[in-house]
């Protein structure tokens, strides 16, 4: 998993130098939206595999962390000297949390029979 990890982070850090670029090309609101879109996707495709880590690979989650934390500086303007948490308005979770909501999200839906396809069915079937 420390190779996934390692690859994805390396990944979402050059679409942020990419993005960067444009900035002050596209207005607020779409660039917020964009950075959005390919790096909260990209941190979010196949974490469920991130679950079953043990507790002492929280490395991982602090590379994950540190993606989302470039992405808020990005996003606002901030100078690596301010504090993130005055940018996290955006309402993001921490990278573990996200992770566990995700999954109950997905055992919510589940439940209810609303989960994509491709998920088991929790209780039994009508």
């Amino acid at each position: 998993m420390r190779t996934h990890v390692q690859k994805m982070v390396s990944r979402c850090f050059t679409v942020l130098r990419q993005q960067r670029t444009i900035r002050h090309s596209v207005p607020a609101t779409t660039f917020k939206t964009l950075i959005i879109l390919l790096i909260l996707s990209r941190l979010d495709y196949g974490n469920a595999v991130l679950v079953s880590l043990p507790v002492y690979t929280a490395y991982l989650f602090q590379r994950l962390q540190s993606v989302m934390n470039a992405a808020a500086w990005l996003i606002y303007g901030l100078r690596h000297s301010e504090h993130i948490s005055n940018a996290l308005i955006l309402h993001w979770l921490w990278a573990h949390k996200r992770l566990w909501f995700k999954m109950a999200m997905l055992i919510y839906e589940a439940s209810r029979g609303t989960a994509p396809s491709y998920f088991p069915v929790a209780g039994p079937t009508l």
